[in-house]
């Protein structure tokens, strides 16, 4: 009996009656007086044998094959996410740069201003094609990287990789620690962390490598965060060589101080009251003992409330000092050069705040 191979492995896509039958897929042909029959099962171009060869040459061909379908739309995918996450953290970088804020009061499609990341996505895809065809509207619902948490989590990224830079640029080498502690706008103890060491070219450098959160600012919780901090980055406390906070018993205490539970854990982790914190307070001290000075003192105070409280008095007095600097230039009473002579606000003194006494 003969068989017909391509009817038999895809004899399902058919239906009995539209051409096909089952005598060359189970019964077997054996009718060999009439062996026109063979030709009237192969029949023309659209007959059911010839479909069936078609699917048999379809499948036997690997370029045409699911799996490799499958690895060029999976390549594809891949590239198109890598241009569309270049993209984003293109923006993400040059936004933390300048220090602009991210988000916008109304990011919805119908806003005319969705906040500096997605604006500036839109304008990094208005300039090159290759960014619009996956970004935005033409990416995937689930894959437009947008979304505040998507935000938030590239900026720890970046955050992460800049630490990072600076371990390595760190080299091993002993380094000094730099703390204070201050509040954010929404009333949150924050710890702001800087590194101070020697580069390989002999430079001493300074990094801000964060702001830890803490839930209070007693000395155990600050110890605990900077603790967290060097098991992050993988530092050793044995490579401190020094420690500057201001004078606030929580920091410099003799007894449980920050200073004093890292010195007994690195007595070569020397202690030294910020400078410029010392500075300000003798200053102030300085200020409050003289009568004349301290007289001095609360008239600008009160200047500052008369002339902040008011827009237009803010204007005459901006309006005034254009006029006496323009004059002191014309008679070459002041220095010329970049960045000289710039418009300044009021501020109110402070017994914090750095140069308000100097």
């Amino acid at each position: 009996a003969a068989f017909c191979l391509y009817c038999y492995l895809f004899k399902s896509n058919f239906k009995i009656g539209q051409g096909c039958s089952d005598v060359f897929t189970e019964v077997g042909f054996t009718n060999w007086k009439k062996k026109d029959k063979i030709r009237q099962h192969v029949g023309g171009v659209g007959s059911v044998h010839n479909q069936s060869r078609q699917y048999c040459v379809d499948l036997m061909n690997q370029k045409q094959h699911i799996q490799t379908v499958l690895i060029k739309q999976s390549d594809q995918a891949r590239i198109d996410y890598r241009i569309c996450l270049t993209a984003s953290l293109d923006c993400v970088r040059f936004l933390l740069k300048q220090g602009l804020p991210f988000r916008g009061n109304d990011e919805s499609d119908t806003s005319n201003n969705k906040g500096n990341y997605v604006e500036l996505l839109q304008f990094l895809a208005d300039h090159d094609e290759k960014v619009k065809a996956v970004v935005l509207e033409n990416a995937p619902g689930n894959l437009k990287l947008i979304a505040p948490t998507i935000q938030k989590d590239l900026v720890n990224a970046c955050a992460t990789e800049t630490i990072k830079k600076i371990i390595k640029d760190m080299d091993g080498a002993f380094f000094s620690l730099l703390v204070d502690e201050s509040r954010d706008i929404s009333v949150k103890e924050q710890m702001a962390v800087v590194f101070r060491y020697v580069d390989k070219r002999g430079y001493v450098i300074e990094r801000f490598v964060g702001i830890q959160h803490v839930s209070d600012t007693t000395s155990n919780s600050l110890k605990e965060a900077i603790d967290t901090l060097f098991s992050r980055e993988e530092l050793s406390i044995s490579m401190l060589r020094g420690q500057g906070y201001d004078g606030a018993s929580n920091m410099k205490g003799e007894f449980n101080g920050l200073k004093t539970q890292i010195l007994r854990e690195n007595p070569y982790a020397y202690y030294i009251h910020c400078f410029a914190h010392q500075l300000q307070l003798a200053l102030v001290a300085v200020a409050k003992g003289n009568a004349d000075v301290a007289t001095f003192f609360t008239s600008c105070n009160s200047l500052v409330n008369i002339v902040g409280a008011s827009c237009r008095r803010r204007d005459m007095l901006r309006d005034q000092l254009q006029k006496n600097i323009t004059e002191a230039l014309e008679n070459d009473d002041l220095p010329t050069g970049r960045g000289l002579n710039q418009e300044t606000s009021l501020k109110r003194a402070g017994d914090t705040r750095w140069n308000s006494h100097y």
